[in-house]
């Protein structure tokens, strides 16, 4: 009994199988014929895409922000490392 490797579908190929049933109207059940995938798998794609909606559409000025702050916390946790092994 041989057992088939999975497929792994990248984060564009995912966001390419969903944009074509949102923009083009594609059936999902012509979709799963195409890239031969379970309805349920697609599904899970598009619930995972819509819950992360929010940081896709997020203000790149307030992304800039988090990530200035993150730095900054990262070299404060590592000049308290620092001073815990002195």
């Amino acid at each position: 009994m041989s057992r088939e490797k999975r497929r792994q579908f990248t984060t564009d190929e995912k966001a390419t199988i969903i944009r074509r049933h949102l923009a083009d109207k594609v059936p999902v059940s012509d979709l799963c014929d195409e890239y031969t995938i379970q309805p349920g798998l697609f599904y899970l794609w598009q619930r995972q895409a819509l819950e992360n909606l929010g940081t896709a559409l997020a203000d790149r000025r307030t992304r800039r922000t988090e990530v200035s702050q993150s730095a900054t916390q990262q070299r404060t946790i590592e000049k308290l490392q620092a001073q815990l092994q002195q």
